[in-house]
């Protein structure tokens, strides 16, 4: 009987171990593109190449995860530890430790779409960054004499914006910046166009915005280097994205959100027919203030009037009265003094009338005078002068001896 040879159990190394199970692994078509199911855990972000490397476990079991910075930018969302996933990849070897991972390619919340995640981190991110508080609003100048429109060229938004303004206000210009408004070149060009109306300062204010869709399709309006743009622009931003039940972080960051494109239009301008009514109104309102006023006016100056006469008529016969009393008190007084200056003229009168030279000379006085001079001394007198001599009853001529 032949005893068989027994053939020695080949001895590989650990690398060709490694090796050996890592092919199995690579050369399975099921592995090479699996959707796995679990929850992030200890999650590191390796930042000087961009890299995640995290577990995804379940209640039962735990595998390690790595994601590649070419997909990790891909994301749509930030991934965190306790975060339910559905993660995409290969499933593979790492060689160096032995253990068996996913290579993830791409990864989805669980539950909940990435977009709508990316959208509320982002929201939340911002607005504790205060790029949404009310005291950063700025006005909307209410008689724009131009407004720039940041959209698509070809759509029914610049049409109905158009249609709007030239309805409302005609005489405001519109300045149009072409864009696209979905894809992956949506959201620099619209940066640049906003960023363009600041640099000209050509404009009095920015509508952005274009007609509804998916959340895909607003993307763009999400972005968030485009929200930094619109809170930095010194020109106001009416952000008017999708329809009224569509919110995007544009929305939230500027200055006015309006629910339409056509809606912030109005909102840019005011009604041309309304300032007229308005006009007409403040135009019958000022005239019949003005004529009640006048009519007031009228009346007091009546008032005044009458008012006036009366002080007027009593001032008069106040001066009257006082004209009475001092008339009454300076003839008093003239009587008075008159009586007194009669006295006196009859006292000189009998004075006068004892020194009166008629009187003295019926009392037998005579007076001589010389060449009609009155003679008072005999030495005014010489041998021969020629002398007249009045008596009582005549004059007589003498002559001296």
């Amino acid at each position: 009987m032949i005893t068989p040879k027994t053939v020695p159990p080949k001895v590989y190394s650990v690398s060709q171990l490694n090796s050996y199970v890592k092919s199995l692994l690579d050369g399975d078509p099921v592995l090479d593109s699996v959707f796995v199911s679990g929850e992030i855990s200890n999650l590191k972000n390796n930042y000087s190449s961009g890299h995640y490397y995290f577990s995804i476990k379940d209640s039962a079991s735990v595998m390690s995860a790595v994601m590649f910075s070419f997909n990790v930018r891909k994301l749509k969302f930030a991934p965190q530890d306790g975060m339910k996933v559905i993660a995409r990849g290969k499933v593979s070897l790492y060689s160096k430790s032995g253990s068996y991972q996913i290579n993830v390619e791409d990864m989805y919340p669980d539950g909940i779409g990435a977009l709508t995640m990316a959208y509320e981190q982002l929201k939340k991110k911002l607005e504790a960054q205060g790029l949404f508080s009310a005291e950063h609003k700025k006005p909307i100048p209410k008689f724009p004499s131009k407004v720039g429109v940041i959209t698509s060229p070809t759509g029914a938004v610049i049409r109905d914006i158009r249609n709007v303004i030239s309805r409302r206000f005609p005489m405001t210009e519109i300045v149009l910046l072409p864009v696209l408004v979905q894809g992956d070149g949506a959201a620099p060009q619209l940066i640049s166009a906003v960023n363009e109306f600041n640099n000209e300062d050509n404009v009095d204010v920015i509508i952005i915005g274009r007609g509804g869709g998916s959340i895909e399709d607003l993307w763009p309006f999400n972005d968030e280097n485009l929200a930094y743009a619109i809170f930095a622009s010194h020109i106001p931003v009416i952000s008017a994205v999708g329809h009224e039940t569509d919110f995007t972080i544009c929305d939230f960051v500027a200055d006015l959100r309006a629910p339409t494109p056509s809606a912030a239009a109005e909102l840019a301008v005011p009604d041309v027919r309304e300032l007229r009514a308005r006009y007409d109104y403040l135009n019958r309102l000022s005239g019949e203030i003005v004529r009640s006023r006048l009519g007031a006016s009228m009346s007091g100056y009546k008032n005044t009037a009458r008012f006036m006469q009366k002080a007027y008529e009593l001032k008069i016969s106040r001066r009257k009265l006082l004209y009475l009393n001092i008339s009454k008190s300076a003839e008093a007084l003239s009587d008075k003094r008159f009586t007194a200056k009669r006295e006196e003229i009859r006292r000189l009168g009998d004075v006068a009338e004892e020194l009166n030279p008629v009187k003295l000379l019926n009392r037998g006085y005579s007076v001589v005078s010389k060449n009609n001079k009155t003679v008072n001394s005999v030495e005014e007198l010489k041998s021969g002068d020629k002398i007249d001599i009045r008596l009582s009853d005549g004059e007589v001529s003498a002559k001296v001896d």
